[in-house]
Protein backbone atom coordinates (compact mmCIF):
# COMPACT_ATOMS: atom_id res chain seq x y z
CA UNK A 1 0.00 0.00 0.00
CA UNK A 2 1.19 3.62 -0.86
CA UNK A 3 0.11 6.85 1.48
CA UNK A 4 -0.01 9.73 0.20
CA UNK A 5 -1.08 13.61 2.10
CA UNK A 6 -1.84 16.63 0.45
CA UNK A 7 -2.29 19.53 2.29
CA UNK A 8 -5.64 21.51 0.07
CA UNK A 9 -6.25 24.95 1.18
CA UNK A 10 -9.85 26.18 0.49
CA UNK A 11 -9.26 30.12 0.37
CA UNK A 12 -8.64 31.29 3.89
CA UNK A 13 -9.55 27.87 5.45
CA UNK A 14 -7.02 26.11 7.43
CA UNK A 15 -5.27 23.47 5.17
CA UNK A 16 -7.41 20.18 5.15
CA UNK A 17 -5.55 17.01 4.83
CA UNK A 18 -6.43 14.88 1.85
CA UNK A 19 -5.28 11.38 1.24
CA UNK A 20 -4.19 9.07 -1.22
CA UNK A 21 -4.32 5.17 -0.73
CA UNK A 22 -3.26 3.09 -3.50
CA UNK A 23 -3.30 -0.47 -3.89
CA UNK A 24 0.23 -1.19 -5.71
CA UNK A 25 -0.23 -4.59 -7.55
CA UNK A 26 -4.08 -3.31 -9.20
CA UNK A 27 -3.21 0.03 -8.84
CA UNK A 28 -6.43 1.30 -7.96
CA UNK A 29 -6.42 4.60 -5.58
CA UNK A 30 -9.18 5.78 -2.94
CA UNK A 31 -8.83 9.80 -2.33
CA UNK A 32 -10.13 11.23 0.86
CA UNK A 33 -11.53 14.82 1.09
CA UNK A 34 -10.50 16.80 -1.90
CA UNK A 35 -11.25 20.09 -0.20
CA UNK A 36 -9.56 21.79 -3.02
CA UNK A 37 -6.36 22.55 -4.79
CA UNK A 38 -7.73 19.85 -7.51
CA UNK A 39 -4.50 20.25 -9.43
CA UNK A 40 -2.31 19.38 -6.88
CA UNK A 41 -4.54 15.96 -6.31
CA UNK A 42 -4.33 14.98 -9.94
CA UNK A 43 -0.68 15.86 -9.92
CA UNK A 44 0.19 13.01 -7.34
CA UNK A 45 -2.26 10.66 -9.30
CA UNK A 46 -0.69 10.95 -12.40
CA UNK A 47 2.31 10.41 -10.65
CA UNK A 48 1.36 6.91 -9.27
CA UNK A 49 -0.17 6.41 -12.25
CA UNK A 50 -3.44 4.53 -10.63
CA UNK A 51 -6.77 4.09 -11.58
CA UNK A 52 -9.13 6.48 -9.12
CA UNK A 53 -11.91 3.91 -8.54
CA UNK A 54 -13.41 6.05 -5.27
CA UNK A 55 -13.54 9.58 -3.34
CA UNK A 56 -14.54 9.28 -0.08
CA UNK A 57 -15.59 12.72 2.08
CA UNK A 58 -15.94 11.97 5.85
CA UNK A 59 -18.42 14.65 6.50
CA UNK A 60 -20.20 17.05 4.28
CA UNK A 61 -18.14 20.30 5.18
CA UNK A 62 -16.79 22.15 2.01
CA UNK A 63 -13.51 22.78 2.84
CA UNK A 64 -13.55 18.55 2.53
CA UNK A 65 -15.86 18.13 -0.36
CA UNK A 66 -15.79 21.70 -2.00
CA UNK A 67 -13.02 19.86 -4.82
CA UNK A 68 -14.90 16.80 -5.50
CA UNK A 69 -16.84 18.09 -8.90
CA UNK A 70 -12.96 18.98 -10.69
CA UNK A 71 -11.76 16.15 -9.30
CA UNK A 72 -14.32 13.73 -10.85
CA UNK A 73 -14.59 15.67 -14.32
CA UNK A 74 -10.86 14.07 -14.59
CA UNK A 75 -11.53 11.01 -13.73
CA UNK A 76 -15.34 9.68 -14.71
CA UNK A 77 -15.08 6.55 -13.36
CA UNK A 78 -14.75 7.43 -9.65
CA UNK A 79 -17.64 6.84 -7.38
CA UNK A 80 -18.30 9.53 -4.73
CA UNK A 81 -19.38 7.46 -1.15
CA UNK A 82 -20.52 9.99 2.05
CA UNK A 83 -22.43 8.34 5.36
CA UNK A 84 -26.03 8.65 4.58
CA UNK A 85 -26.79 11.06 7.15
CA UNK A 86 -24.33 13.74 5.68
CA UNK A 87 -25.83 12.96 2.20
CA UNK A 88 -28.20 15.60 1.92
CA UNK A 89 -25.96 17.95 3.36
CA UNK A 90 -23.59 18.12 0.79
CA UNK A 91 -26.16 20.91 -0.90
CA UNK A 92 -27.27 22.16 2.12
CA UNK A 93 -25.33 25.87 2.34
CA UNK A 94 -26.72 25.96 5.67
CA UNK A 95 -24.46 22.77 7.12
CA UNK A 96 -22.01 22.27 4.24
CA UNK A 97 -20.64 26.04 5.34
CA UNK A 98 -19.26 27.02 1.93
CA UNK A 99 -20.88 30.41 1.90
CA UNK A 100 -20.24 30.95 4.84
CA UNK A 101 -15.87 30.36 4.59
CA UNK A 102 -16.66 32.18 1.31
CA UNK A 103 -17.15 30.26 -1.38
CA UNK A 104 -20.10 30.08 -4.33
CA UNK A 105 -22.49 27.43 -2.82
CA UNK A 106 -21.75 23.39 -3.08
CA UNK A 107 -23.69 21.00 -5.44
CA UNK A 108 -22.21 17.66 -5.90
CA UNK A 109 -24.61 15.15 -7.60
CA UNK A 110 -24.59 11.15 -8.34
CA UNK A 111 -23.12 10.56 -4.18
CA UNK A 112 -23.49 7.15 -3.78
CA UNK A 113 -24.38 6.66 0.56
CA UNK A 114 -22.34 4.09 3.21
CA UNK A 115 -23.45 3.40 6.41
CA UNK A 116 -21.21 1.47 9.64
CA UNK A 117 -19.81 -1.07 8.79
CA UNK A 118 -19.84 -1.42 4.75
CA UNK A 119 -16.30 -2.71 3.10
CA UNK A 120 -15.14 -0.55 0.29
CA UNK A 121 -12.35 -2.60 -1.52
CA UNK A 122 -8.85 -0.93 -2.99
CA UNK A 123 -7.54 -3.70 -4.86
CA UNK A 124 -6.78 -5.81 -1.92
CA UNK A 125 -7.20 -3.21 0.56
CA UNK A 126 -10.37 -3.21 2.92
CA UNK A 127 -11.74 -0.15 4.42
CA UNK A 128 -14.39 -0.49 7.35
CA UNK A 129 -16.64 2.53 7.74
CA UNK A 130 -17.21 3.35 11.25
CA UNK A 131 -19.94 6.17 11.55
CA UNK A 132 -18.40 8.60 14.26
CA UNK A 133 -21.17 11.57 14.14
CA UNK A 134 -20.24 14.91 16.50
CA UNK A 135 -18.65 17.19 14.36
CA UNK A 136 -21.66 17.04 11.73
CA UNK A 137 -24.56 14.15 11.91
CA UNK A 138 -22.84 11.77 9.18
CA UNK A 139 -19.32 12.31 9.67
CA UNK A 140 -17.55 9.13 9.54
CA UNK A 141 -13.81 7.42 9.99
CA UNK A 142 -12.47 4.57 7.72
CA UNK A 143 -10.43 2.03 9.51
CA UNK A 144 -8.04 -0.65 7.59
CA UNK A 145 -7.01 -3.31 10.31
CA UNK A 146 -4.87 -4.85 8.10
CA UNK A 147 -2.71 -1.64 7.76
CA UNK A 148 -3.68 -0.41 11.13
CA UNK A 149 -4.66 2.69 10.08
CA UNK A 150 -7.60 4.96 10.75
CA UNK A 151 -8.74 8.29 8.65
CA UNK A 152 -10.89 10.27 11.02
CA UNK A 153 -11.79 13.11 9.34
CA UNK A 154 -12.82 16.13 11.87
CA UNK A 155 -13.55 13.60 14.49
CA UNK A 156 -10.57 13.20 16.39
CA UNK A 157 -7.33 15.35 15.51
CA UNK A 158 -3.79 15.11 17.63
CA UNK A 159 -4.46 16.13 21.18
CA UNK A 160 -8.31 17.35 20.58
CA UNK A 161 -11.71 16.60 19.00
CA UNK A 162 -13.85 18.31 16.13
CA UNK A 163 -15.85 21.56 16.53
CA UNK A 164 -19.02 20.51 17.57
CA UNK A 165 -20.67 24.58 17.69
CA UNK A 166 -21.61 24.02 13.77
CA UNK A 167 -24.92 22.82 12.43
CA UNK A 168 -25.54 19.11 13.24
CA UNK A 169 -22.52 19.34 16.12
CA UNK A 170 -22.93 17.54 19.15
CA UNK A 171 -20.02 17.46 22.11
CA UNK A 172 -22.16 14.48 23.41
CA UNK A 173 -22.17 12.43 19.89
CA UNK A 174 -18.68 13.16 19.36
CA UNK A 175 -17.48 12.11 22.85
CA UNK A 176 -19.58 9.30 22.12
CA UNK A 177 -17.68 8.29 18.91
CA UNK A 178 -14.37 8.42 20.17
CA UNK A 179 -14.79 6.90 23.44
CA UNK A 180 -16.94 3.84 22.35
CA UNK A 181 -15.46 3.23 18.57
CA UNK A 182 -12.25 4.88 17.53
CA UNK A 183 -10.26 4.44 21.32
CA UNK A 184 -11.85 0.82 20.89
CA UNK A 185 -8.81 0.32 17.88
CA UNK A 186 -6.05 -1.20 19.33
CA UNK A 187 -3.53 0.81 20.46
CA UNK A 188 -0.85 0.97 17.74
CA UNK A 189 -3.87 2.54 15.12
CA UNK A 190 -2.37 5.33 13.29
CA UNK A 191 -4.84 8.04 13.23
CA UNK A 192 -4.81 10.22 10.29
CA UNK A 193 -7.10 13.19 11.22
CA UNK A 194 -8.82 15.89 8.56
CA UNK A 195 -6.13 18.81 9.94
CA UNK A 196 -3.23 19.04 11.63
CA UNK A 197 -0.64 16.11 12.21
CA UNK A 198 -1.33 12.36 12.41
CA UNK A 199 -1.13 10.66 16.04
CA UNK A 200 -1.27 6.84 17.53
CA UNK A 201 -4.62 5.27 19.26
CA UNK A 202 -2.26 4.82 22.35
CA UNK A 203 -1.83 8.72 22.32
CA UNK A 204 -5.10 9.76 22.45
CA UNK A 205 -6.51 7.79 25.06
CA UNK A 206 -5.29 9.18 27.95
CA UNK A 207 -6.93 12.60 27.10
CA UNK A 208 -10.57 10.87 27.03
CA UNK A 209 -9.99 8.08 29.84
CA UNK A 210 -8.10 9.80 32.30
CA UNK A 211 -8.93 13.54 31.53
CA UNK A 212 -4.81 13.81 30.86
CA UNK A 213 -3.59 16.14 28.81
CA UNK A 214 -0.68 15.71 26.04
CA UNK A 215 2.31 17.33 27.63
CA UNK A 216 4.26 17.73 23.99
Amino acid sequence: MILKRIKVSVLESQPTNCYIVEDEVSKEALVIDPGGEVDKIMDMLDTLGVNLKYIYLTHCHADHAYGVNELRAKNNSAKVLIHRYDYDYLNDDEVNLSTYIGLEKMHIEDVMRVDEHDKIHVGKIEFDVIHTPGHTRGGSSLYCEAEKMVFTGDAMFRGTWGRTDLPTGSLEQIMDSIMSKLLKLPDDTIVYPGHGKSTMVREERPIYEELSPRID
